[in-house]
């Protein structure tokens, strides 16, 4: 019998894109299924909770997930990484460093703030896997069978290291990470960059156009227009003139 996305409480957005909303947080994981490759868009906030994640993404693939795209380092997305075992670790560009050394204590110490059990918060960043692949402006993966998916480095906005991920097709999918968010008001923690946030947005909309789903980093799918007026009203919250 074949498993569908709902079987496993993922939610499909087109032919073989999907996510799940995660507990605890509401925090969003994608994934996108190409022939012979698959990639996972973030981790998770613990060992547990990224090979929940990777066992459903390999069901539903029907192959290992060979990438994994952060889209900014904050807890509850990355500290899943490492049970992605093999996995090739994308993020935007300065973020390897911030899952390296002292940054580590700082999501450990974070993710501890937040509520999430002292011992598995430094099992998950004791074991941080190295983001092998930084992106600067745009980089294409192919994962096989005609599917190509662009990873673009919007920001700084959210943090200084937003990572957003297109996917083309009849449908187009954007993961946005914590640029958007639909569940509550954009989060705007010590390292945000709230100067230049609406313009990353503005580069979320010519990413992905009019038409796209745009998958917020927490909360329900969103269309352009919502994403046109969250720009607009971080604008007028940190008095970004436009």
């Amino acid at each position: 019998m074949t498993v569908t996305w709902e079987d496993l409480g993922w939610e499909r957005l087109a032919a073989g894109v999907g996510r799940c909303r995660l507990p605890g947080w509401d925090c969003t994981a994608g994934l996108v299924v190409g022939a012979d490759a698959a990639l996972a868009v973030d981790a998770g906030s613990s060992l547990g909770e990224g090979a929940r994640l990777r066992v459903a993404a390999q069901e539903l693939a029907g192959h290992r997930v060979t990438h994994l795209a952060l889209t900014h380092p904050h807890f509850d997305h990355v500290l899943g990484a490492s049970a992605f075992a093999g996995a090739e670790v994308f993020g935007a560009v300065g973020t390897a460093a911030l899952l390296a050394g002292a940054g580590r204590e700082a999501l450990r110490a974070d993710a501890v703030a937040e509520g999430l059990d002292a011992g598995l918060a430094e099992e998950a960043a004791d074991a941080l896997v190295a983001v092998r692949h930084e992106v600067c402006g745009e980089w294409t993966l192919d994962l096989g069978g005609g599917r190509q998916v662009l990873l673009a480095n919007v920001g700084p906005g959210h943090t200084g290291h937003d990572l957003a991920v297109l996917v083309p097709g009849e449908v187009e999918v954007v993961f946005c990470g914590d640029l958007v968010e639909e569940s509550g008001e954009p989060q705007a923690g010590p390292d945000a960059v709230p100067s230049q946030w609406p313009a990353a947005l503005d580069r979320l909309l010519g990413l992905g156009g009019e038409d796209a789903l745009y998958v917020p980093g927490h909360g329900a799918v969103v269309d352009a227009a919502f994403v046109r007026a969250q720009r607009d009203a971080l604008a007028a919250r940190f008095g970004v003139s436009r």
